[in-house]
């Protein structure tokens, strides 16, 4: 874990001053997908069978878990890094003239000339709930080309499960550096949890990834992933806020009230923004509520990475509850 030195029981107004200050030094690798999501705003879902919806509109954005993580940091103010695979045709030029374009450091995001890179179609109903369906692209799987050296000077790194190879060599190196590991525990394989885990400080499960390796999404799946030596072991509950348990206590966040227009991007805003400030130092309370905010204040805004919200944006926000 960090060796930063706050208090759980801190007052979180100080803790925000202090995370305003650090914010423009904290740098964050951010390791896994990233896509390109084609979205269409429609009035409902498909309800079943052969079907045809008209869509109110159109139009493409980068996407991915880790990969909008990143985004969400360079948002913030911190400095981000994006780790991860593509493949050299236009939507992996396109996704990383994007990233680079928000700020994020991309020399590691490798484009590989036989590979096909991650394309994702959404769908966004008139109450802001979206459907995905993803190809999660071709490449190869080695992550012998990863620049571990660098992992040293990061405050805080994330890894979703998507490049499970990749994912154990950033944690491994993190763990010996004493580098804050983020896990965006999204669904995923048996064997990939029970690889990362043992490496994971911040497991932060969304709810069907915890049913899927668990059995059940409730508080008490919470103590089976504490058990592979997780400092945190979260699940994220979308408007219930998120749960978690720490030193054996179960504690929870409650969601900020807010007029929802889009949910797309928010749990990845979410996971981000907590990897953001636990780099800054601040204590697991506090980031989750810091990271619940960021996520809020996304779905008040169209667009996945279009609506992440400033640090000031959240700090404000928290300042004044709404």
């Amino acid at each position: 874990m960090s060796g930063h030195s706050f208090s759980e029981t801190g007052d979180s107004r100080t803790t925000s001053l202090d995370l305003a200050a650090r914010a423009s030094s904290t740098r964050v690798i951010c390791l896994g997908l990233s896509a390109l999501d084609q979205i269409w705003r429609v009035p409902k879902f498909f309800s079943g069978g052969s079907q045809k919806i008209r869509s109110l509109h159109y139009g493409t954005m980068g996407g991915g878990m880790a990969a909008t993580a990143a985004v969400t940091v360079a948002r913030l103010g911190g400095q981000a890094a994006f780790w991860g695979r593509g493949g050299e045709d236009v939507a992996g030029l396109e996704m990383r003239t994007a990233l680079a374009g928000h700020g994020v450091d991309v020399a590691q995001f490798r484009l590989f000339v036989d590979g096909h890179s991650s394309v994702s179609g959404v769908l966004v109903d008139s109450s802001g709930e979206r459907q995905i369906v993803n190809f999660r692209g071709q490449f190869p799987d080695e992550a012998d080309w990863l620049p571990l050296g660098d992992v040293g000077a990061a405050a805080a790194v994330l890894a979703d499960p998507r490049w499970p190879a990749g994912a154990v060599a950033l944690f491994k190196a993190a763990r010996a550096k004493a580098v804050p590991t983020v896990l965006d525990a999204d669904v995923a394989d048996p064997d990939v949890f029970e690889a990362l885990l043992p490496l994971t400080d911040h497991a932060i499960f969304s709810e069907p990834a915890l049913a899927g390796f668990t059995g059940s999404s409730g508080d008490a799946a919470l103590p089976a992933i504490a058990r592979f030596g997780c400092a945190v072991a979260a699940v994220t509950r979308g408007a219930d806020g998120v749960t978690w348990l720490q030193n054996d206590i179960a504690r929870r966040q409650p969601a900020y009230a807010v007029n929802v227009v889009d949910t797309t991007g928010a749990g990845d805003v979410f996971h981000g923004a907590y990897a953001f400030a636990i780099g800054a130092g601040l204590v697991a309370a506090d980031a989750m509520s810091f990271a619940a905010a960021a996520a809020a204040l996304k779905c008040t805004r169209p667009g996945g990475r279009a609506g992440i919200p400033t640090l000031e944006d959240c700090l404000e926000f928290q300042r004044n509850g709404s």
